[in-house]
């Protein structure tokens, strides 16, 4: 939903990835946040202006460079540091994705202090918008509860003993004899007894790609030869897994620098 001009931008949604309760963008010039609590983290980013809020009754900030999680439970505030105001995206995370042992560390310090996650929040948002994006999505989202953890002073889970080239087969296996349907990566890991970040890493490491990449590349080499068959657009994108027919042109006109129906006018 977006708000009428003049007043605050808003735009709230539910993703359908396990562990985020939702998505929120919002551009606010004067609005600011009562005293609250929630009952998720709220791990968020600025996109322009600046945020000043008090946390548990300590003074904090975030500005552009930032990536900052606020922790369940505990009181805050927010409003803008100056009349620009601010316009940020939020994620609300479940205390399944960060536990709440975690909370007094990041009330301690409430901006994570991580190379390069910043870029990696804004990546996560921008797969969270298409709902095809659902596997690259929830596998952006495992590496950055990762980070999070460790940032906060979460112990290393460790390893399980296995190979990596070993788990990495596995998970193609998983992936091709699911090619077709709704994949998640949770899925993936609770079959084959791995983490989602230990099973993407070691796909990464043993094939050059990651699997949201691969699962991607599979369909749309299926969808080119249905298209060159002839079948209608819209029943190929469902049939090889596509969330329709303009997901299925989005990333062949990415891959193949084409439309669809171009594509098959050329030949």
């Amino acid at each position: 939903m977006v708000a009428q001009v003049g007043a605050p931008r808003i735009r709230a949604w539910n993703p359908g990835i396990a562990g985020i309760r939702e998505v929120f963008h919002a551009r606010f010039t004067d609005h600011a946040y009562p005293k609250h609590t929630h009952d998720v983290w709220t791990l968020f980013i600025v996109d322009d202006g600046a945020i000043r809020y008090d946390l548990d009754c300590r003074a904090g900030g975030a500005e552009s460079s930032m990536v900052s999680i606020l922790p369940p439970h505990v009181v805050h505030d927010g409003r803008a540091a100056d009349a620009r105001g601010f316009a940020k995206r939020v994620l609300y995370l479940e205390t399944s994705v960060i536990d709440e042992a975690l909370i007094g560390a990041a009330v301690n310090d409430p901006v994570i202090h991580a190379a390069g996650l910043r870029s990696r929040v804004a990546a996560l948002h921008d797969a969270l918008i298409c709902a095809d994006d659902a596997l690259e999505a929830e596998t952006r989202l495992a590496f950055i509860a990762e980070r999070i953890r460790s940032a906060l002073g979460a112990a290393d889970g460790g390893g399980t003993g296995r190979p990596t080239d070993e788990l990495a087969e596995q998970l193609r296996a998983h992936l091709d004899s699911r090619l077709f349907e709704p994949i998640t990566i949770a899925d993936a890991a609770a079959d084959l007894g791995a983490s989602p970040t230990q099973l993407a890493r070691s796909f990464s490491t043993t094939f050059g790609i990651a699997p949201h990449a691969y699962v991607l590349g599979r369909r749309l080499e299926a969808a080119r030869a249905r298209i060159l068959d002839g079948e209608p657009l819209a029943e190929v994108a469902a049939e090889v897994g596509f969330y329709d027919q303009a997901h299925l042109s989005r990333h062949f006109r990415r891959f193949i620098a084409t439309t669809p129906g171009r594509f098959v006018a050329a030949g």
